[in-house]
């Protein structure tokens, strides 16, 4: 059996681990634009303030490969897929052929319209060489401006301040807004504001501005000029599907996956950032650019390219990270849209910097959001996860801030005491 990965992410360690489970001795060969073995993706903005080293970067030993047989083609770029032949044809002219592939190139950052966009001083901050790019900024620039307000926006700004360079981030509408809400977000924002960092709220950027020589010099907003030698986009990324959608495979938002992470084309199967999969909670099929669920689906698909089917349960709604000591974690549905269907209950302790947001449907908690104190989040995460119906006790514990396993039920509690 022929197994081909494109891609070397963290979806792709997975697959080759599920594999490696049911197949020790099948060829897998994965083919990656980049010109490293696989990383920490969530380490490089440490890595950007200069909190670590590169060689703390990758996610497996260099002996993972060869102790898991791997053929290894680094800064190779696959042109096209041909399903019914059964091969891919790389950007050298070479046709690897495959019994099974999986896709799982990732995502790339989006760029908005913006006059001035191409040219010098324009960065992004997904790779470690994006990394290393902005790295080259630090002791030759004084102002960096960062367009977005998710995560990578927060990260690449957060690496740049700690290095004595002026950080400004241009926001739309709220910072995380696909995990926190306005108190959330809120609170998050005083605390960076605290630590050095500068928000520009509400602002639409309309422009990159370059002086005659073509040198950055600033962003224009509808809220005035952010001066800036150089600037972040972090407006966002999509799945990377274009070798699917050039050969007919189904892509709605990403490529669209089974319960077995198969796509539209026999033999064919995709995971991670490009894959739009099972959610657990709704059972609606999305994307879900994460860590965890990018590494369980490539492995669930590892597990299906080699042997028996056996279902992906499904990717749940998660982000937990720490901005200069303050930790936070949103997990599942914990901004629903208004209306009847949902209940929810919050705590907020301003002074010490804790909040607390509990999202029930059903009698069942569907999500949450706790930043500054998140030692319970293990627990609530288990409630949300297996879907446990509450009784009125256990509920108003959980409201209180005190989940524990003594509310689990019984049931569940005899299976976890059998498979510890």
């Amino acid at each position: 059996m022929q197994y081909l990965i494109i891609g070397n992410g963290v979806a792709a360690i997975g697959a080759v681990e599920g594999i490696r489970s049911r197949d020790k001795s099948g060829a897998i060969t994965i083919v990656s634009e980049e010109e490293v073995p696989t990383y920490g993706r969530p380490l490089i903005s440490y890595y950007l303030a200069d909190k670590i080293r590169l060689e703390t970067l990758p996610f497996r030993p260099e002996s993972f490969y060869t102790d898991n047989k791997v053929r290894l083609r680094l800064g190779a770029r696959a042109l096209s897929v041909d399903p019914e032949a059964g091969r891919v044809v790389l950007e050298d002219g070479q046709a690897l052929a495959y019994d099974r592939l999986l896709l799982a190139t990732g995502g790339e950052p989006l760029s908005p319209d913006l006059p001035g966009i191409d040219g010098p001083g324009v960065h992004h901050f997904t790779t470690v060489a994006h990394a290393e790019a902005l790295r080259g900024l630090v002791g030759k620039v004084r102002e960096v401006a960062v367009i977005g307000a998710g995560l990578i926006a927060l990260k690449a700004a957060e690496g740049l301040a700690g290095r004595d360079v002026r950080v400004t981030l241009i926001v739309r509408s709220r910072i995380m807004r696909a995990y926190f809400d306005d108190q959330a977000g809120d609170m998050v924002v005083r605390h960076l504001e605290a630590q050095g960092l500068n928000f520009l709220q509400g602002a639409e950027p309309r422009a990159i501005v370059r002086d005659e020589a073509g040198e950055l010099r600033a962003v224009d907003t509808d809220k005035g000029l952010v001066p800036a030698q150089a600037v972040i986009i972090a407006a966002g990324v999509k799945p990377r599907a274009g070798l699917a959608r050039d050969c007919g495979i189904r892509v709605d938002r990403g490529i669209r996956v089974d319960d077995c992470m198969r796509t539209s084309a026999e033999d064919v199967f995709a995971a991670g950032d490009v894959a739009e999969a099972k959610d657990l909670l709704t059972g609606e099929y999305t994307v879900r650019p994460i860590w965890p669920n990018a590494y369980n689906q490539g492995l669930y698909a590892g597990y299906n390219m080699a042997g028996p089917s056996r279902p992906y349960s499904g990717g749940l709604a998660m982000n937990a990270v720490t901005y200069y000591g303050l930790p936070t974690i949103a997990v599942g549905q914990a901004n629903p849209a208004p209306g009847p269907d949902f209940e929810v209950h919050s705590h907020l302790d301003a002074e010490a910097s804790v909040y607390r947001k509990l999202v029930f449907r059903d009698q069942v908690l569907v999500g949450f959001i706790l930043i500054g104190d998140i030692d319970a989040a293990g627990f609530y995460t288990s409630f949300v996860r297996n879907r446990f119906r509450l009784d009125p006790e256990a509920k108003r514990l959980l409201i209180e801030g005190r989940p524990s396993p003594a509310l689990w039920p019984e049931e569940y509690k005899r299976k976890m005491e059998q498979n510890p």
